[in-house]
């Protein structure tokens, strides 16, 4: 949840991410202290020797995750002027990388005595109970208590009579105190995430309330009086238990958004059924109650929960349930995973190569998927269903979930199906705890346990290849694993073009145990093909053995002792690792399997670069596996236009590649996937490796067209490039791979156009959002709106707007299109420029209204906006720790 409606983040006069003051001196009538790592040392300092200038401080924050917060908040009462007090948690997190909660449990009782008190967060904090000053805080306006423990409010809760904002997210309250309802200024409300099971009639007596949120929780009704909300705008009631709803919530006259998603409503009236606000899906509406069965399975009774783009969380209670992500994600909760609420939020990541370690020859098959909680283990195993790209084959591969610890990855056991509907791929593996997944096809993996006693294994995929262990091979049981790459002659001959090479297929061994085998083991590897003990000649057989990267390939033929059978080589060794059998004339053989080994890990890829036909300034870039190259261009052809695509080139899976704009063309905007003016991609052979981004020109357009171009470079380099590749590369930088040109049209003046770019509209400046999540300016929403076009009349009502509203915006303006835009997005911006969602109200309208780009748009600049405010929190802390050691020096 972000700050309440005027009392931001105050960090450099509302600046995106600008630090708080280097060392911790009051700024002007505010003392910004959480983020610093002793910030409550620092506040305490202050106290002691400037007192009587904290006499005037209003605004303070500062971090409860901080050792000394229980001494500073014996001292924050004498603070007499204070307005406003954040005393937030959150700041540290785990090994999961999950904010930890900070220590506040209670509040001193004096408190009560801040009669200037306006605002007051107690976010992220250990509060089971409402501390019993807060009502006696008679001035207060605003209130966040989210992510923290309470089971219940206080009776006496209706004494704020001045509250207007108020925010209990993502505890655990079960009801609400009867004085709610004497809250009478009070105009959001968000109870979102909690465990309620029933709401008082007082509710109803809200009458100033704009927002009201009771989603994820465990309402079976809500009650008639919620009718009597006449300024209600937005009501939101989904992922909780909802058989039926009041038929009157239709008259509310101000009613712009109900979301009644996720329930079960088996009904509706018709009034609310037929409305263009209310949104349903996830509901069984028309299906009858189900009758018990009980040789049914459990599954088909649990509750479906149905999840809309754009949202991020569901509740799951102790009866189980089956939830529906909009991207094709699945997960099935039985009866008694969890035994009390819990709230599961999710995200999907784009794979980094940084954390994503794929091995060699696997193929990532889909993003990241991140479940939290992190490390919380259910009663019982829960099921995901992650749809994946279909490989092209499954035959000498197969596919797999694996999960991140925290430390390494590991793949779990995984069932492979197809839905039957979408035909679409899933995988499906059983978990006892959230984490981080996704999906990879590898080569087969056949493992045993290796006794002392010995044993035999043998590859599925080519069950010539045999290991067998002796008896006395082991003391300790230990497990092995064994994978086989084959190899056509045709692709042999291709690499090395020598018609006479040969080679068996790639055997790669492992175990988990460092120590080597105490007896030898022995491997059966077939000839090479068109090979037989007839026609060998010993002289030209080489066994080589290379080290698990694949990096360096030894002759080892010498070492070991070969038998032959006349289809198979035999052989013994101590030590796991690559194994091959090659059949040539080349002396020096190892380079060359290095280089094969190398090229069956590249792919052949083409990139493009197409404009919009409708919106040339909208570039589509992406790299394409050369078979996917025909499918792709005929796919875009009815919207885009461009050049034909690139030569081939060579690329690693999981390898870093930029696309750089030149000869007078640039990138629109600042993208955190920007790195020295260079957009950053990876390559993943099955996953769309694609941006679409805008961009201009500083030449004025209005009176020639400009003939830029798009340049693609390798980022780092692996070691193992082959030497053909390296080739390729032409021009002045040796990691140039391709150019493809772009071209922006002249742009036809208007006549008499010498309006601003506001069109001649006027608003006060615009910072949406806060310096925490991220900000959208007046700029940003400029950018935005020359976007938009045709479709601002379903995003203008996906924002709340009414077709009224909409009617009379195009009636208004009926001959200027650009107006049109510009009316509708400032007009909601000004009415909620307070709303801590407004940000992400705005991604979701776009999601709804089919404008993907336009949301990846504004995610990436609250992306920017985030990464500046990490950066500047981190250097601030880094020079007040510096400072904080100087001072000890001195006083030392």
């Amino acid at each position: 949840m972000a700050e309440p409606p005027g009392l931001r983040d105050e960090r450099g006069e509302g600046a995106p991410g600008a630090p708080a003051p280097a060392s911790p001196c009051l700024a002007d009538n505010r003392l910004n202290l959480d983020v610093y790592p002793d910030g409550c040392g620092h506040f305490l300092q202050l106290l002691e020797r400037h007192r009587g200038d904290l006499a005037r401080v209003e605004f303070v924050r500062l971090s409860s995750n901080d050792r000394l917060l229980g001494t500073a908040l014996g001292a924050l009462p004498l603070l007499r002027s204070l307005k406003s007090l954040v005393l937030k948690g959150g700041h540290a997190r785990d090994e999961f990388g999950s904010r930890r909660p900070g220590s506040l449990t209670s509040l001193p009782p004096d408190f009560g005595n801040l009669r200037c008190l306006t605002h007051l967060d107690l976010s992220f904090n250990r509060l089971s109970t409402l501390p019993s000053c807060i009502p006696h805080l008679r001035s207060l306006r605003v209130l966040l208590v989210n992510h923290n423990s309470l089971e219940a409010l206080p009776e006496d809760f209706g004494c704020l009579s001045k509250l207007t904002f108020f925010s209990a997210m993502r505890n655990q309250l079960k009801g609400l105190p009867r004085s709610i309802g004497e809250l009478a200024a009070l105009q959001d409300l968000y109870l979102s995430e909690n465990a309620l099971e029933y709401l008082p009639e007082e509710v109803g007596n809200l009458h100033s309330c704009t927002e009201l949120d009771l989603s994820g929780n465990r309402l079976a009704n809500i009650p008639d009086s919620l009718a009597n909300l006449k300024c209600l705008r937005r009501l939101h009631l989904h992922s909780n238990l909802l058989v039926t709803v009041p038929a009157s919530l239709a008259s509310l006259p101000n009613l712009s958004r109900l979301d009644l998603q996720n329930n079960r409503l088996r009904a509706v009236p018709p009034e609310i059924q037929t409305s263009p606000f209310v949104r349903l899906r996830g509901n069984p509406l028309g299906e009858s109650e189900p009758s018990p069965r009980p040789d049914e399975p459990s599954a088909r009774s649990l509750q479906r929960l149905f999840l809309a783009s754009g949202e991020d969380s569901f509740t799951v209670t102790s009866e189980g349930c089956r939830v529906f992500l909009d991207c094709g994600i699945c997960f099935c909760f039985p009866p008694g995973a969890a035994s009390v609420p819990l709230c599961v939020h999710f995200r999907t990541l784009e794979p980094d190569p940084r954390w994503v370690k794929l091995r060699h020859h696997d193929v990532l098959l889909s993003p990241v998927l991140e479940l939290q909680p992190h490390g919380l283990e259910f009663q019982q195993e829960v099921e995901i269903w992650m749809p994946f790209a279909s490989p092209q084959t499954l035959q000498q591969r197969e596919v797999v979930v694996r999960t991140f610890s925290g430390q390494s990855w590991s793949d779990l056991r995984t069932k492979v199906g197809q839905r039957k509907k979408s035909k679409k791929h899933v995988a499906c593996c059983s978990v006892l705890h959230f984490s981080w997944f996704l999906v990879v096809s590898r080569l087969v993996e056949n493992e045993c346990k290796v006794p002392a006693e010995g044993t035999l294994l043998f590859s599925s995929v080519d069950p010539d290849i045999k290991v067998v262990f002796p008896p006395g091979v082991t003391e300790e049981t230990r497990s092995v694993k064994l994978q086989v790459l084959p190899i056509s002659a045709e692709e042999i001959e291709e690499i090395t073009a020598d018609t006479g090479c040969r080679a068996s297929p790639l055997l790669c061994l492992s175990q988990d145990c460092p120590a080597d085998f105490l007896r030898p083991v022995r491997i059966q590897l077939p000839l090479p093909l068109g090979v037989t003990g007839l026609n060998l000649d010993r002289s030209r057989l080489r066994l080589l053995h290379g080290d698990l990267q694949g990096q360096t390939w030894d002759d080892i033929t010498s070492q070991v002792v070969l038998e032959f059978t006349h289809l198979y080589a035999i052989f013994e060794v101590t030590h796991f690792s690559w194994y091959w059998l090659w059949y040539t004339t080349k002396t020096y053989i190892g380079g060359i399997a290095k280089k094969v080994y190398e090229r069956l890990r590249m792919y052949q890829v083409n990139f493009i670069a197409l404009q919009r036909k409708k919106d040339p300034e909208q570039v589509l870039l992406q790299c394409v596996p050369k078979h996917k190259v025909d499918p792709v261009l005929k796919k875009l052809q009815d919207r885009y236009r461009g050049p034909e695509p690139s030569d081939m080139v060579e690329m690693f899976e999981g390898e870093q590649f930029f696309a750089a704009f030149e000869r007078g063309i640039s990138i629109d905007m600042d993208r955190p996937d920007c790195v020295d003016g260079r957009l950053s991609f990876i390559f993943y052979s099955h996953l769309k490796n694609m941006k679409e981004i805008y961009v201009t020109s500083p030449v004025d357009r209005k009176g020639q067209a400009v003939k830029g171009q798009v340049s693609f470079y390798r980022g780092a380099v692996p070691e193992s490039v082959p030497e053909e590749a390296s080739r390729r590369r032409k021009g002045p930088d040796s990691l140039w791979l391709a150019t493809l040109p772009i071209k922006l049209p002249r742009l036809k003046s208007r006549s008499g156009d010498n309006s601003s770019p506001l069109n001649g509209f006027s608003f006060p400046p615009l910072n949406l959002g806060n310096a925490e999540t991220g900000y959208l300016t007046q700029a940003n929403l400029l950018s935005i709106a020359r976007r938009v076009g045709g479709d601002w009349q379903t995003i203008g009502l996906n924002l709340g707007f009414s077709y009224q509203q909409i009617e009379r915006i195009g009636y208004n303006h009926r001959e200027d299109l650009d107006k049109q835009i510009l009316d509708m997005l400032f007009s909601w911006a000004k009415q909620n420029s307070e709303d801590p969602n407004c940000v992400e109200k705005l991604i979701t309208a776009m999601k709804e209204s089919g404008r993907q780009d336009i949301a990846d748009e504004i995610e990436a600049i609250i992306e920017l906006g985030r990464q500046k405010y990490r950066e500047s929190i981190r250097r601030v802390g880094l020079e007040q720790e510096s400072s904080t050691e100087d001072s000890a020096t001195a006083m030392v």
